[in-house]
């Protein structure tokens, strides 16, 4: 008996995957002249005191990481004044998002988001299976809470806020964060996504701590990837009620935060101080750049991250683009919305800042 092969068919993926494009990372310097402002990571090296903690793991790396991560959950956890059992852990903030994602969200649900905001937020929820429902944001860039708060169906599940959001850097604060939970069900899920908040200087920030402990419904999403230098090593956290955090526990991968990763996290928060400094140096150059951009036909608004936001589409912001290009200079480009730039040393903003001078000067 022959059997014919059709060599054309195979193995075929969920249909979401013949829609949903890849998710597009940061472009990476491959010339020491190229100043790498594509992508939200620090521009500074692992302090000392982290990389001889790395240097010591590494030797027992042929042995599988905590896979319960108890150390680090009790440093977290004593940092912020939680109980152990209030923190998950996850290989960058993106991968415990997606255990949240997992665990709440079954196939036809829906998450309700701003957008623009994290690229990835629309990709895992499709993932899923689930529905992103992304409600644009207001002309300053904030989030439309009435909008997102109308957005709410019997079908959504989680609602995530980026704040300070990116790509904008515009945040909440902390008063319209309470008047939104209010109109939100206690069953839905209320991610306050805090990627940046150790770059945050605005007086009335969202105490997302606090709001955990009044609210059974709200979560925090934070990472070690920005201010802490970690972003090669993949490691971020939720906090929220010990009930939610149980069923997070149970959708994340074994082993998924790496033993590195771990003993790295753990020294970090021991050098809090000497992070804190070179967090503060970030913002007193956000200040700095932002200011020098007033009165240029640049619409830049005060970031709260360390990074700024140019809002420039169609044209006007291909040519942008291209500008910092050919000044070998890499940035995020979002085609038909703006730029992103993450903030670095001086003298790389100060190039930014020259690429953006000359660019309004010429138009």
């Amino acid at each position: 008996m022959t059997t014919t092969t059709n060599t054309h068919l195979g193995p075929q993926p969920r249909e979401v995957f013949n829609r949903i494009p890849g998710y597009k990372p940061g472009r990476k310097a491959d010339r020491p002249e190229i100043a790498p402002l594509a992508s939200n990571e620090s521009h500074h090296e692992p302090l000392p005191s982290v990389r001889e903690v790395i240097a010591n793991e590494a030797q027992r790396i042929n042995r599988y990481p905590d896979a319960a991560v108890v150390d680090l959950h009790a440093r977290i956890a004593e940092r912020y004044g939680v109980n152990d059992d209030q923190v998950a852990t996850g290989p960058g903030s993106i991968g415990v998002l997606q255990q949240i994602i997992a665990t709440y969200c079954a196939p036809g649900d829906e998450v309700v988001f701003a957008w623009r905001s994290f690229e990835a937020y629309p990709l895992l929820v499709d993932i899923a299976g689930a529905k992103p429902i992304m409600v644009p944001l207001l002309a300053d860039e904030r989030h439309d809470l009435d909008g997102i708060a109308a957005a709410i169906t019997d079908r959504t599940r989680v609602v995530l806020l980026c704040t300070p959001n990116n790509p904008t850097g515009v945040s909440l604060s902390h008063g319209e964060v309470v008047e939104f939970l209010d109109k939100v069900p206690e069953h839905i899920l209320v991610v306050i996504d805090e990627a940046y908040i150790e770059y945050e200087t605005a007086e009335d920030a969202v105490d997302s701590l606090a709001l955990i402990a009044e609210r059974p419904n709200v979560l925090t999403l934070r990472t070690f990837s920005k201010a802490y230098g970690l972003a090669g090593l993949r490691v971020g956290y939720a906090i929220s009620t010990g009930e939610i955090i149980g069923s997070l526990r149970k959708a994340a991968l074994p082993f998924s935060v790496n033993s590195l990763a771990q003993r790295a996290a753990i020294a970090s928060l021991d050098a809090d101080d000497e992070l804190a400094a070179r967090a503060a140096e970030v913002v007193g150059e956000r200040e700095r750049v932002v200011a020098a951009l007033q009165g240029t036909d640049w619409r830049v608004l005060p970031s709260q991250a360390n990074f700024i936001w140019v809002r420039a589409d169609g044209e006007r912001g291909a040519k942008l683009a291209k500008a910092f290009d050919d000044a070998d200079i890499l940035t995020r480009v979002f085609p038909d919305d703006g730029i992103r730039i993450t903030l670095a040393d001086a003298a790389s903003n100060d190039r930014v800042l020259k690429v953006l001078k000359d660019a309004a000067s010429t138009e």
